[in-house]
């Protein structure tokens, strides 16, 4: 069953029982005879780092299906500023026949380089609701990647070791006691610190965190948050307590930690007990200890004082946009590849087997969620507990270059927390006049 992803919130219904028919077989993707003999290239700029090889691994599957297609990837993330290498890409005449696009800010910052997707069989198949953000005057410009979750991720045994039971943390006071048990046994605990803060990544600060306190004000609703001329911070002060415990109880300083050696080097090692993140790191945890990423980690609520405690961030991470201005020719096999990679039988296994996503689409078996962070995202979402992604909402570049910079001064006690909400309020403000 489909629900609505604006109301509470698109992945709660992950209505993922049977496979589709028609474009579901594996033949789906497949030039046909008349254009087998002329060469397409499809230049492909994506931001998930997280599934480099995979998606590269599936790219090569679907060249051998498809001999007269050529794909080449370029995959630009992790510590990196995807949007302004997307622009330089562009701004260079080199364009990619496919490229990543966030919410409606990105579709109206792109919308003349973007090509109507609404025959594709993907748009067809996508979950009710998600293509809200990404369909303006009837045309659809993106297609959803996957369904994600994020919250805070913590390391099983070190809980219980501590003696914390982890279903008793639905609430800001909970997870602050919690936070204080840990840091008085971090010894014992063969701990570094509670926390591991990635101040330098402004996406996890001034997108991701910011989130969770400024959805609640627009009602989850990305195009309400979209189309708002200024933001009140009305959880502002509930903002700040969570902000500061992560930063009072992690590894120092801050705002010189990346993702990742948070995700990769002090979390996967076990030298810190929570992080802020989502279901995407399970891959990179599972390459370093495969046994702690499948059996020792759990997804924590991130409370919202004065709102909710035990609900978790569910949104659409990115789309995939084609290119309008590309070759008839290009805009076609580009259609065909991403249908190929949602409905055919080959690629809804990549997608849930290799690359680990909580599909976005219709046609997928939900028993076959394998990492326990994705199921954890699933559950939360059946319970209906969950909070919008109206991120994809915030003016271009705001959350980041704005919020997430603001904040990284207010971590180097560079300037008081009154001066990030006023600072952020006016850059609102200017950017929608």
């Amino acid at each position: 069953m489909k629900r609505k992803w604006r109301a509470g919130i698109l992945a709660a219904s992950i209505g993922l029982a049977g496979f589709l028919t028609g474009c579901s077989s594996d033949e789906a993707g497949k030039s046909d005879n008349n254009s087998k003999n002329e060469q397409v290239a499809l230049d492909i700029f994506q931001f998930k780092v997280e599934f480099k090889d995979q998606f590269e691994a599936v790219a090569k599957a679907y060249e051998e299906e498809n001999e007269n297609v050529k794909i080449n990837i370029t995959t630009v993330g992790g510590g990196e500023d995807y949007g302004a290498a997307l622009r330089s890409k562009f701004a260079s005449g080199n364009e990619p026949a496919i490229y990543n696009i966030g919410g409606p800010q990105d579709v109206e910052d792109w919308k003349d380089k973007l090509a109507d997707l609404s025959d594709s069989a993907a748009a067809d198949a996508a979950l009710d609701g998600t293509l809200d953000g990404v369909t303006v005057d009837g045309k659809v410009l993106g297609l959803p990647y996957n369904q994600e979750g994020y919250g805070f991720i913590y390391n099983k045994n070190i809980f219980e070791k501590a003696g914390i039971d982890p279903s008793t943390i639905v609430d800001f006071a909970s997870l602050e006691a919690a936070v204080k048990e840990l840091d008085s046994k971090k010894g014992e605990l063969g701990l570094e610190a509670v926390f591991a803060l990635p101040g330098k990544e402004t996406w996890v600060t001034g997108l991701h965190l910011s989130n969770t306190f400024i959805a609640p004000e627009f009602d989850s609703n990305v195009l309400k948050a979209f189309e708002s001329k200024n933001i009140e911070f009305q959880y502002g002060d509930a903002f700040q307590k969570v902000l500061d415990l992560q930063n009072d109880f992690s590894v120092q300083p801050t705002v010189s930690l990346d993702y990742s050696k948070q995700v990769e080097e002090l979390f996967s090692l076990q030298k810190v007990a929570i992080i802020q993140q989502g279901n995407w790191v399970y891959g990179s945890i599972a390459g370093i200890d495969e046994e702690f990423a499948s059996n020792g980690i759990g997804l924590l609520p991130i409370p919202v004082e004065g709102y909710k405690g035990d609900h978790i961030p569910v949104g659409i991470p990115m789309y995939w946009g084609v290119n309008s201005n590309a070759d008839e020719a290009v805009v076609k096999e580009a259609k065909k590849f991403l249908d190929w990679l949602y409905t055919s039988d080959t690629g809804k296994e990549t997608v849930l087997n290799d690359f680990k996503f909580i599909p976005a689409y219709n046609g997928y078996d939900s028993s076959k969620i394998s990492d326990p962070l994705s199921k954890a995202v699933y559950e939360y979402a059946e319970k209906g507990k969950t909070i919008g992604w109206t991120f994809m909402g915030y003016p271009t570049g705001w959350g980041q270059d704005e919020l997430g910079v603001e904040i990284q001064k207010y971590l180097s006690d560079e300037g008081s927390w009154e001066d990030v909400i006023n600072a952020t309020k006016k850059a609102w403000e200017s950017s929608r006049q």
